[in-house]
């Protein structure tokens, strides 16, 4: 294998553990299941999950790390939505 091939494999392979590692957490995998119906902010997972804030931001910080969900800002509000493609993706490898 070339070295640009490599680093590449090398990459995919570090992004596919992430994504990996991030579900792993049955909380995050709640919130993945959750954001697979629709968009949520931050305090409505905290609701949802009767889990602190600072607990449910840095699960949503992991998600977001692996690329599986993203955050928007409108006005003082972030939601958070799934990265559909990402998880297809992460999906694609277990098929």
């Amino acid at each position: 294998i070339d070295d640009c091939l490599y680093r590449r494999y090398s990459i995919c392979m570090e992004k596919l553990d992430q994504a990996f590692a991030a579900l792993s957490d049955p909380t995050r995998r709640g919130i993945v299941v959750h954001l697979a119906r629709g968009e949520a902010t931050v305090s409505e997972l905290v609701s949802r999950f009767d889990l602190t804030q600072p607990t449910i931001s840095s699960h949503l910080k992991v998600l977001e790390s692996a690329g599986l969900i993203s955050k928007r800002r409108i006005a003082q509000s972030r939601p958070c939505r799934l990265e559909a493609e990402r998880l297809k993706e992460v999906m694609g490898w277990l098929v």
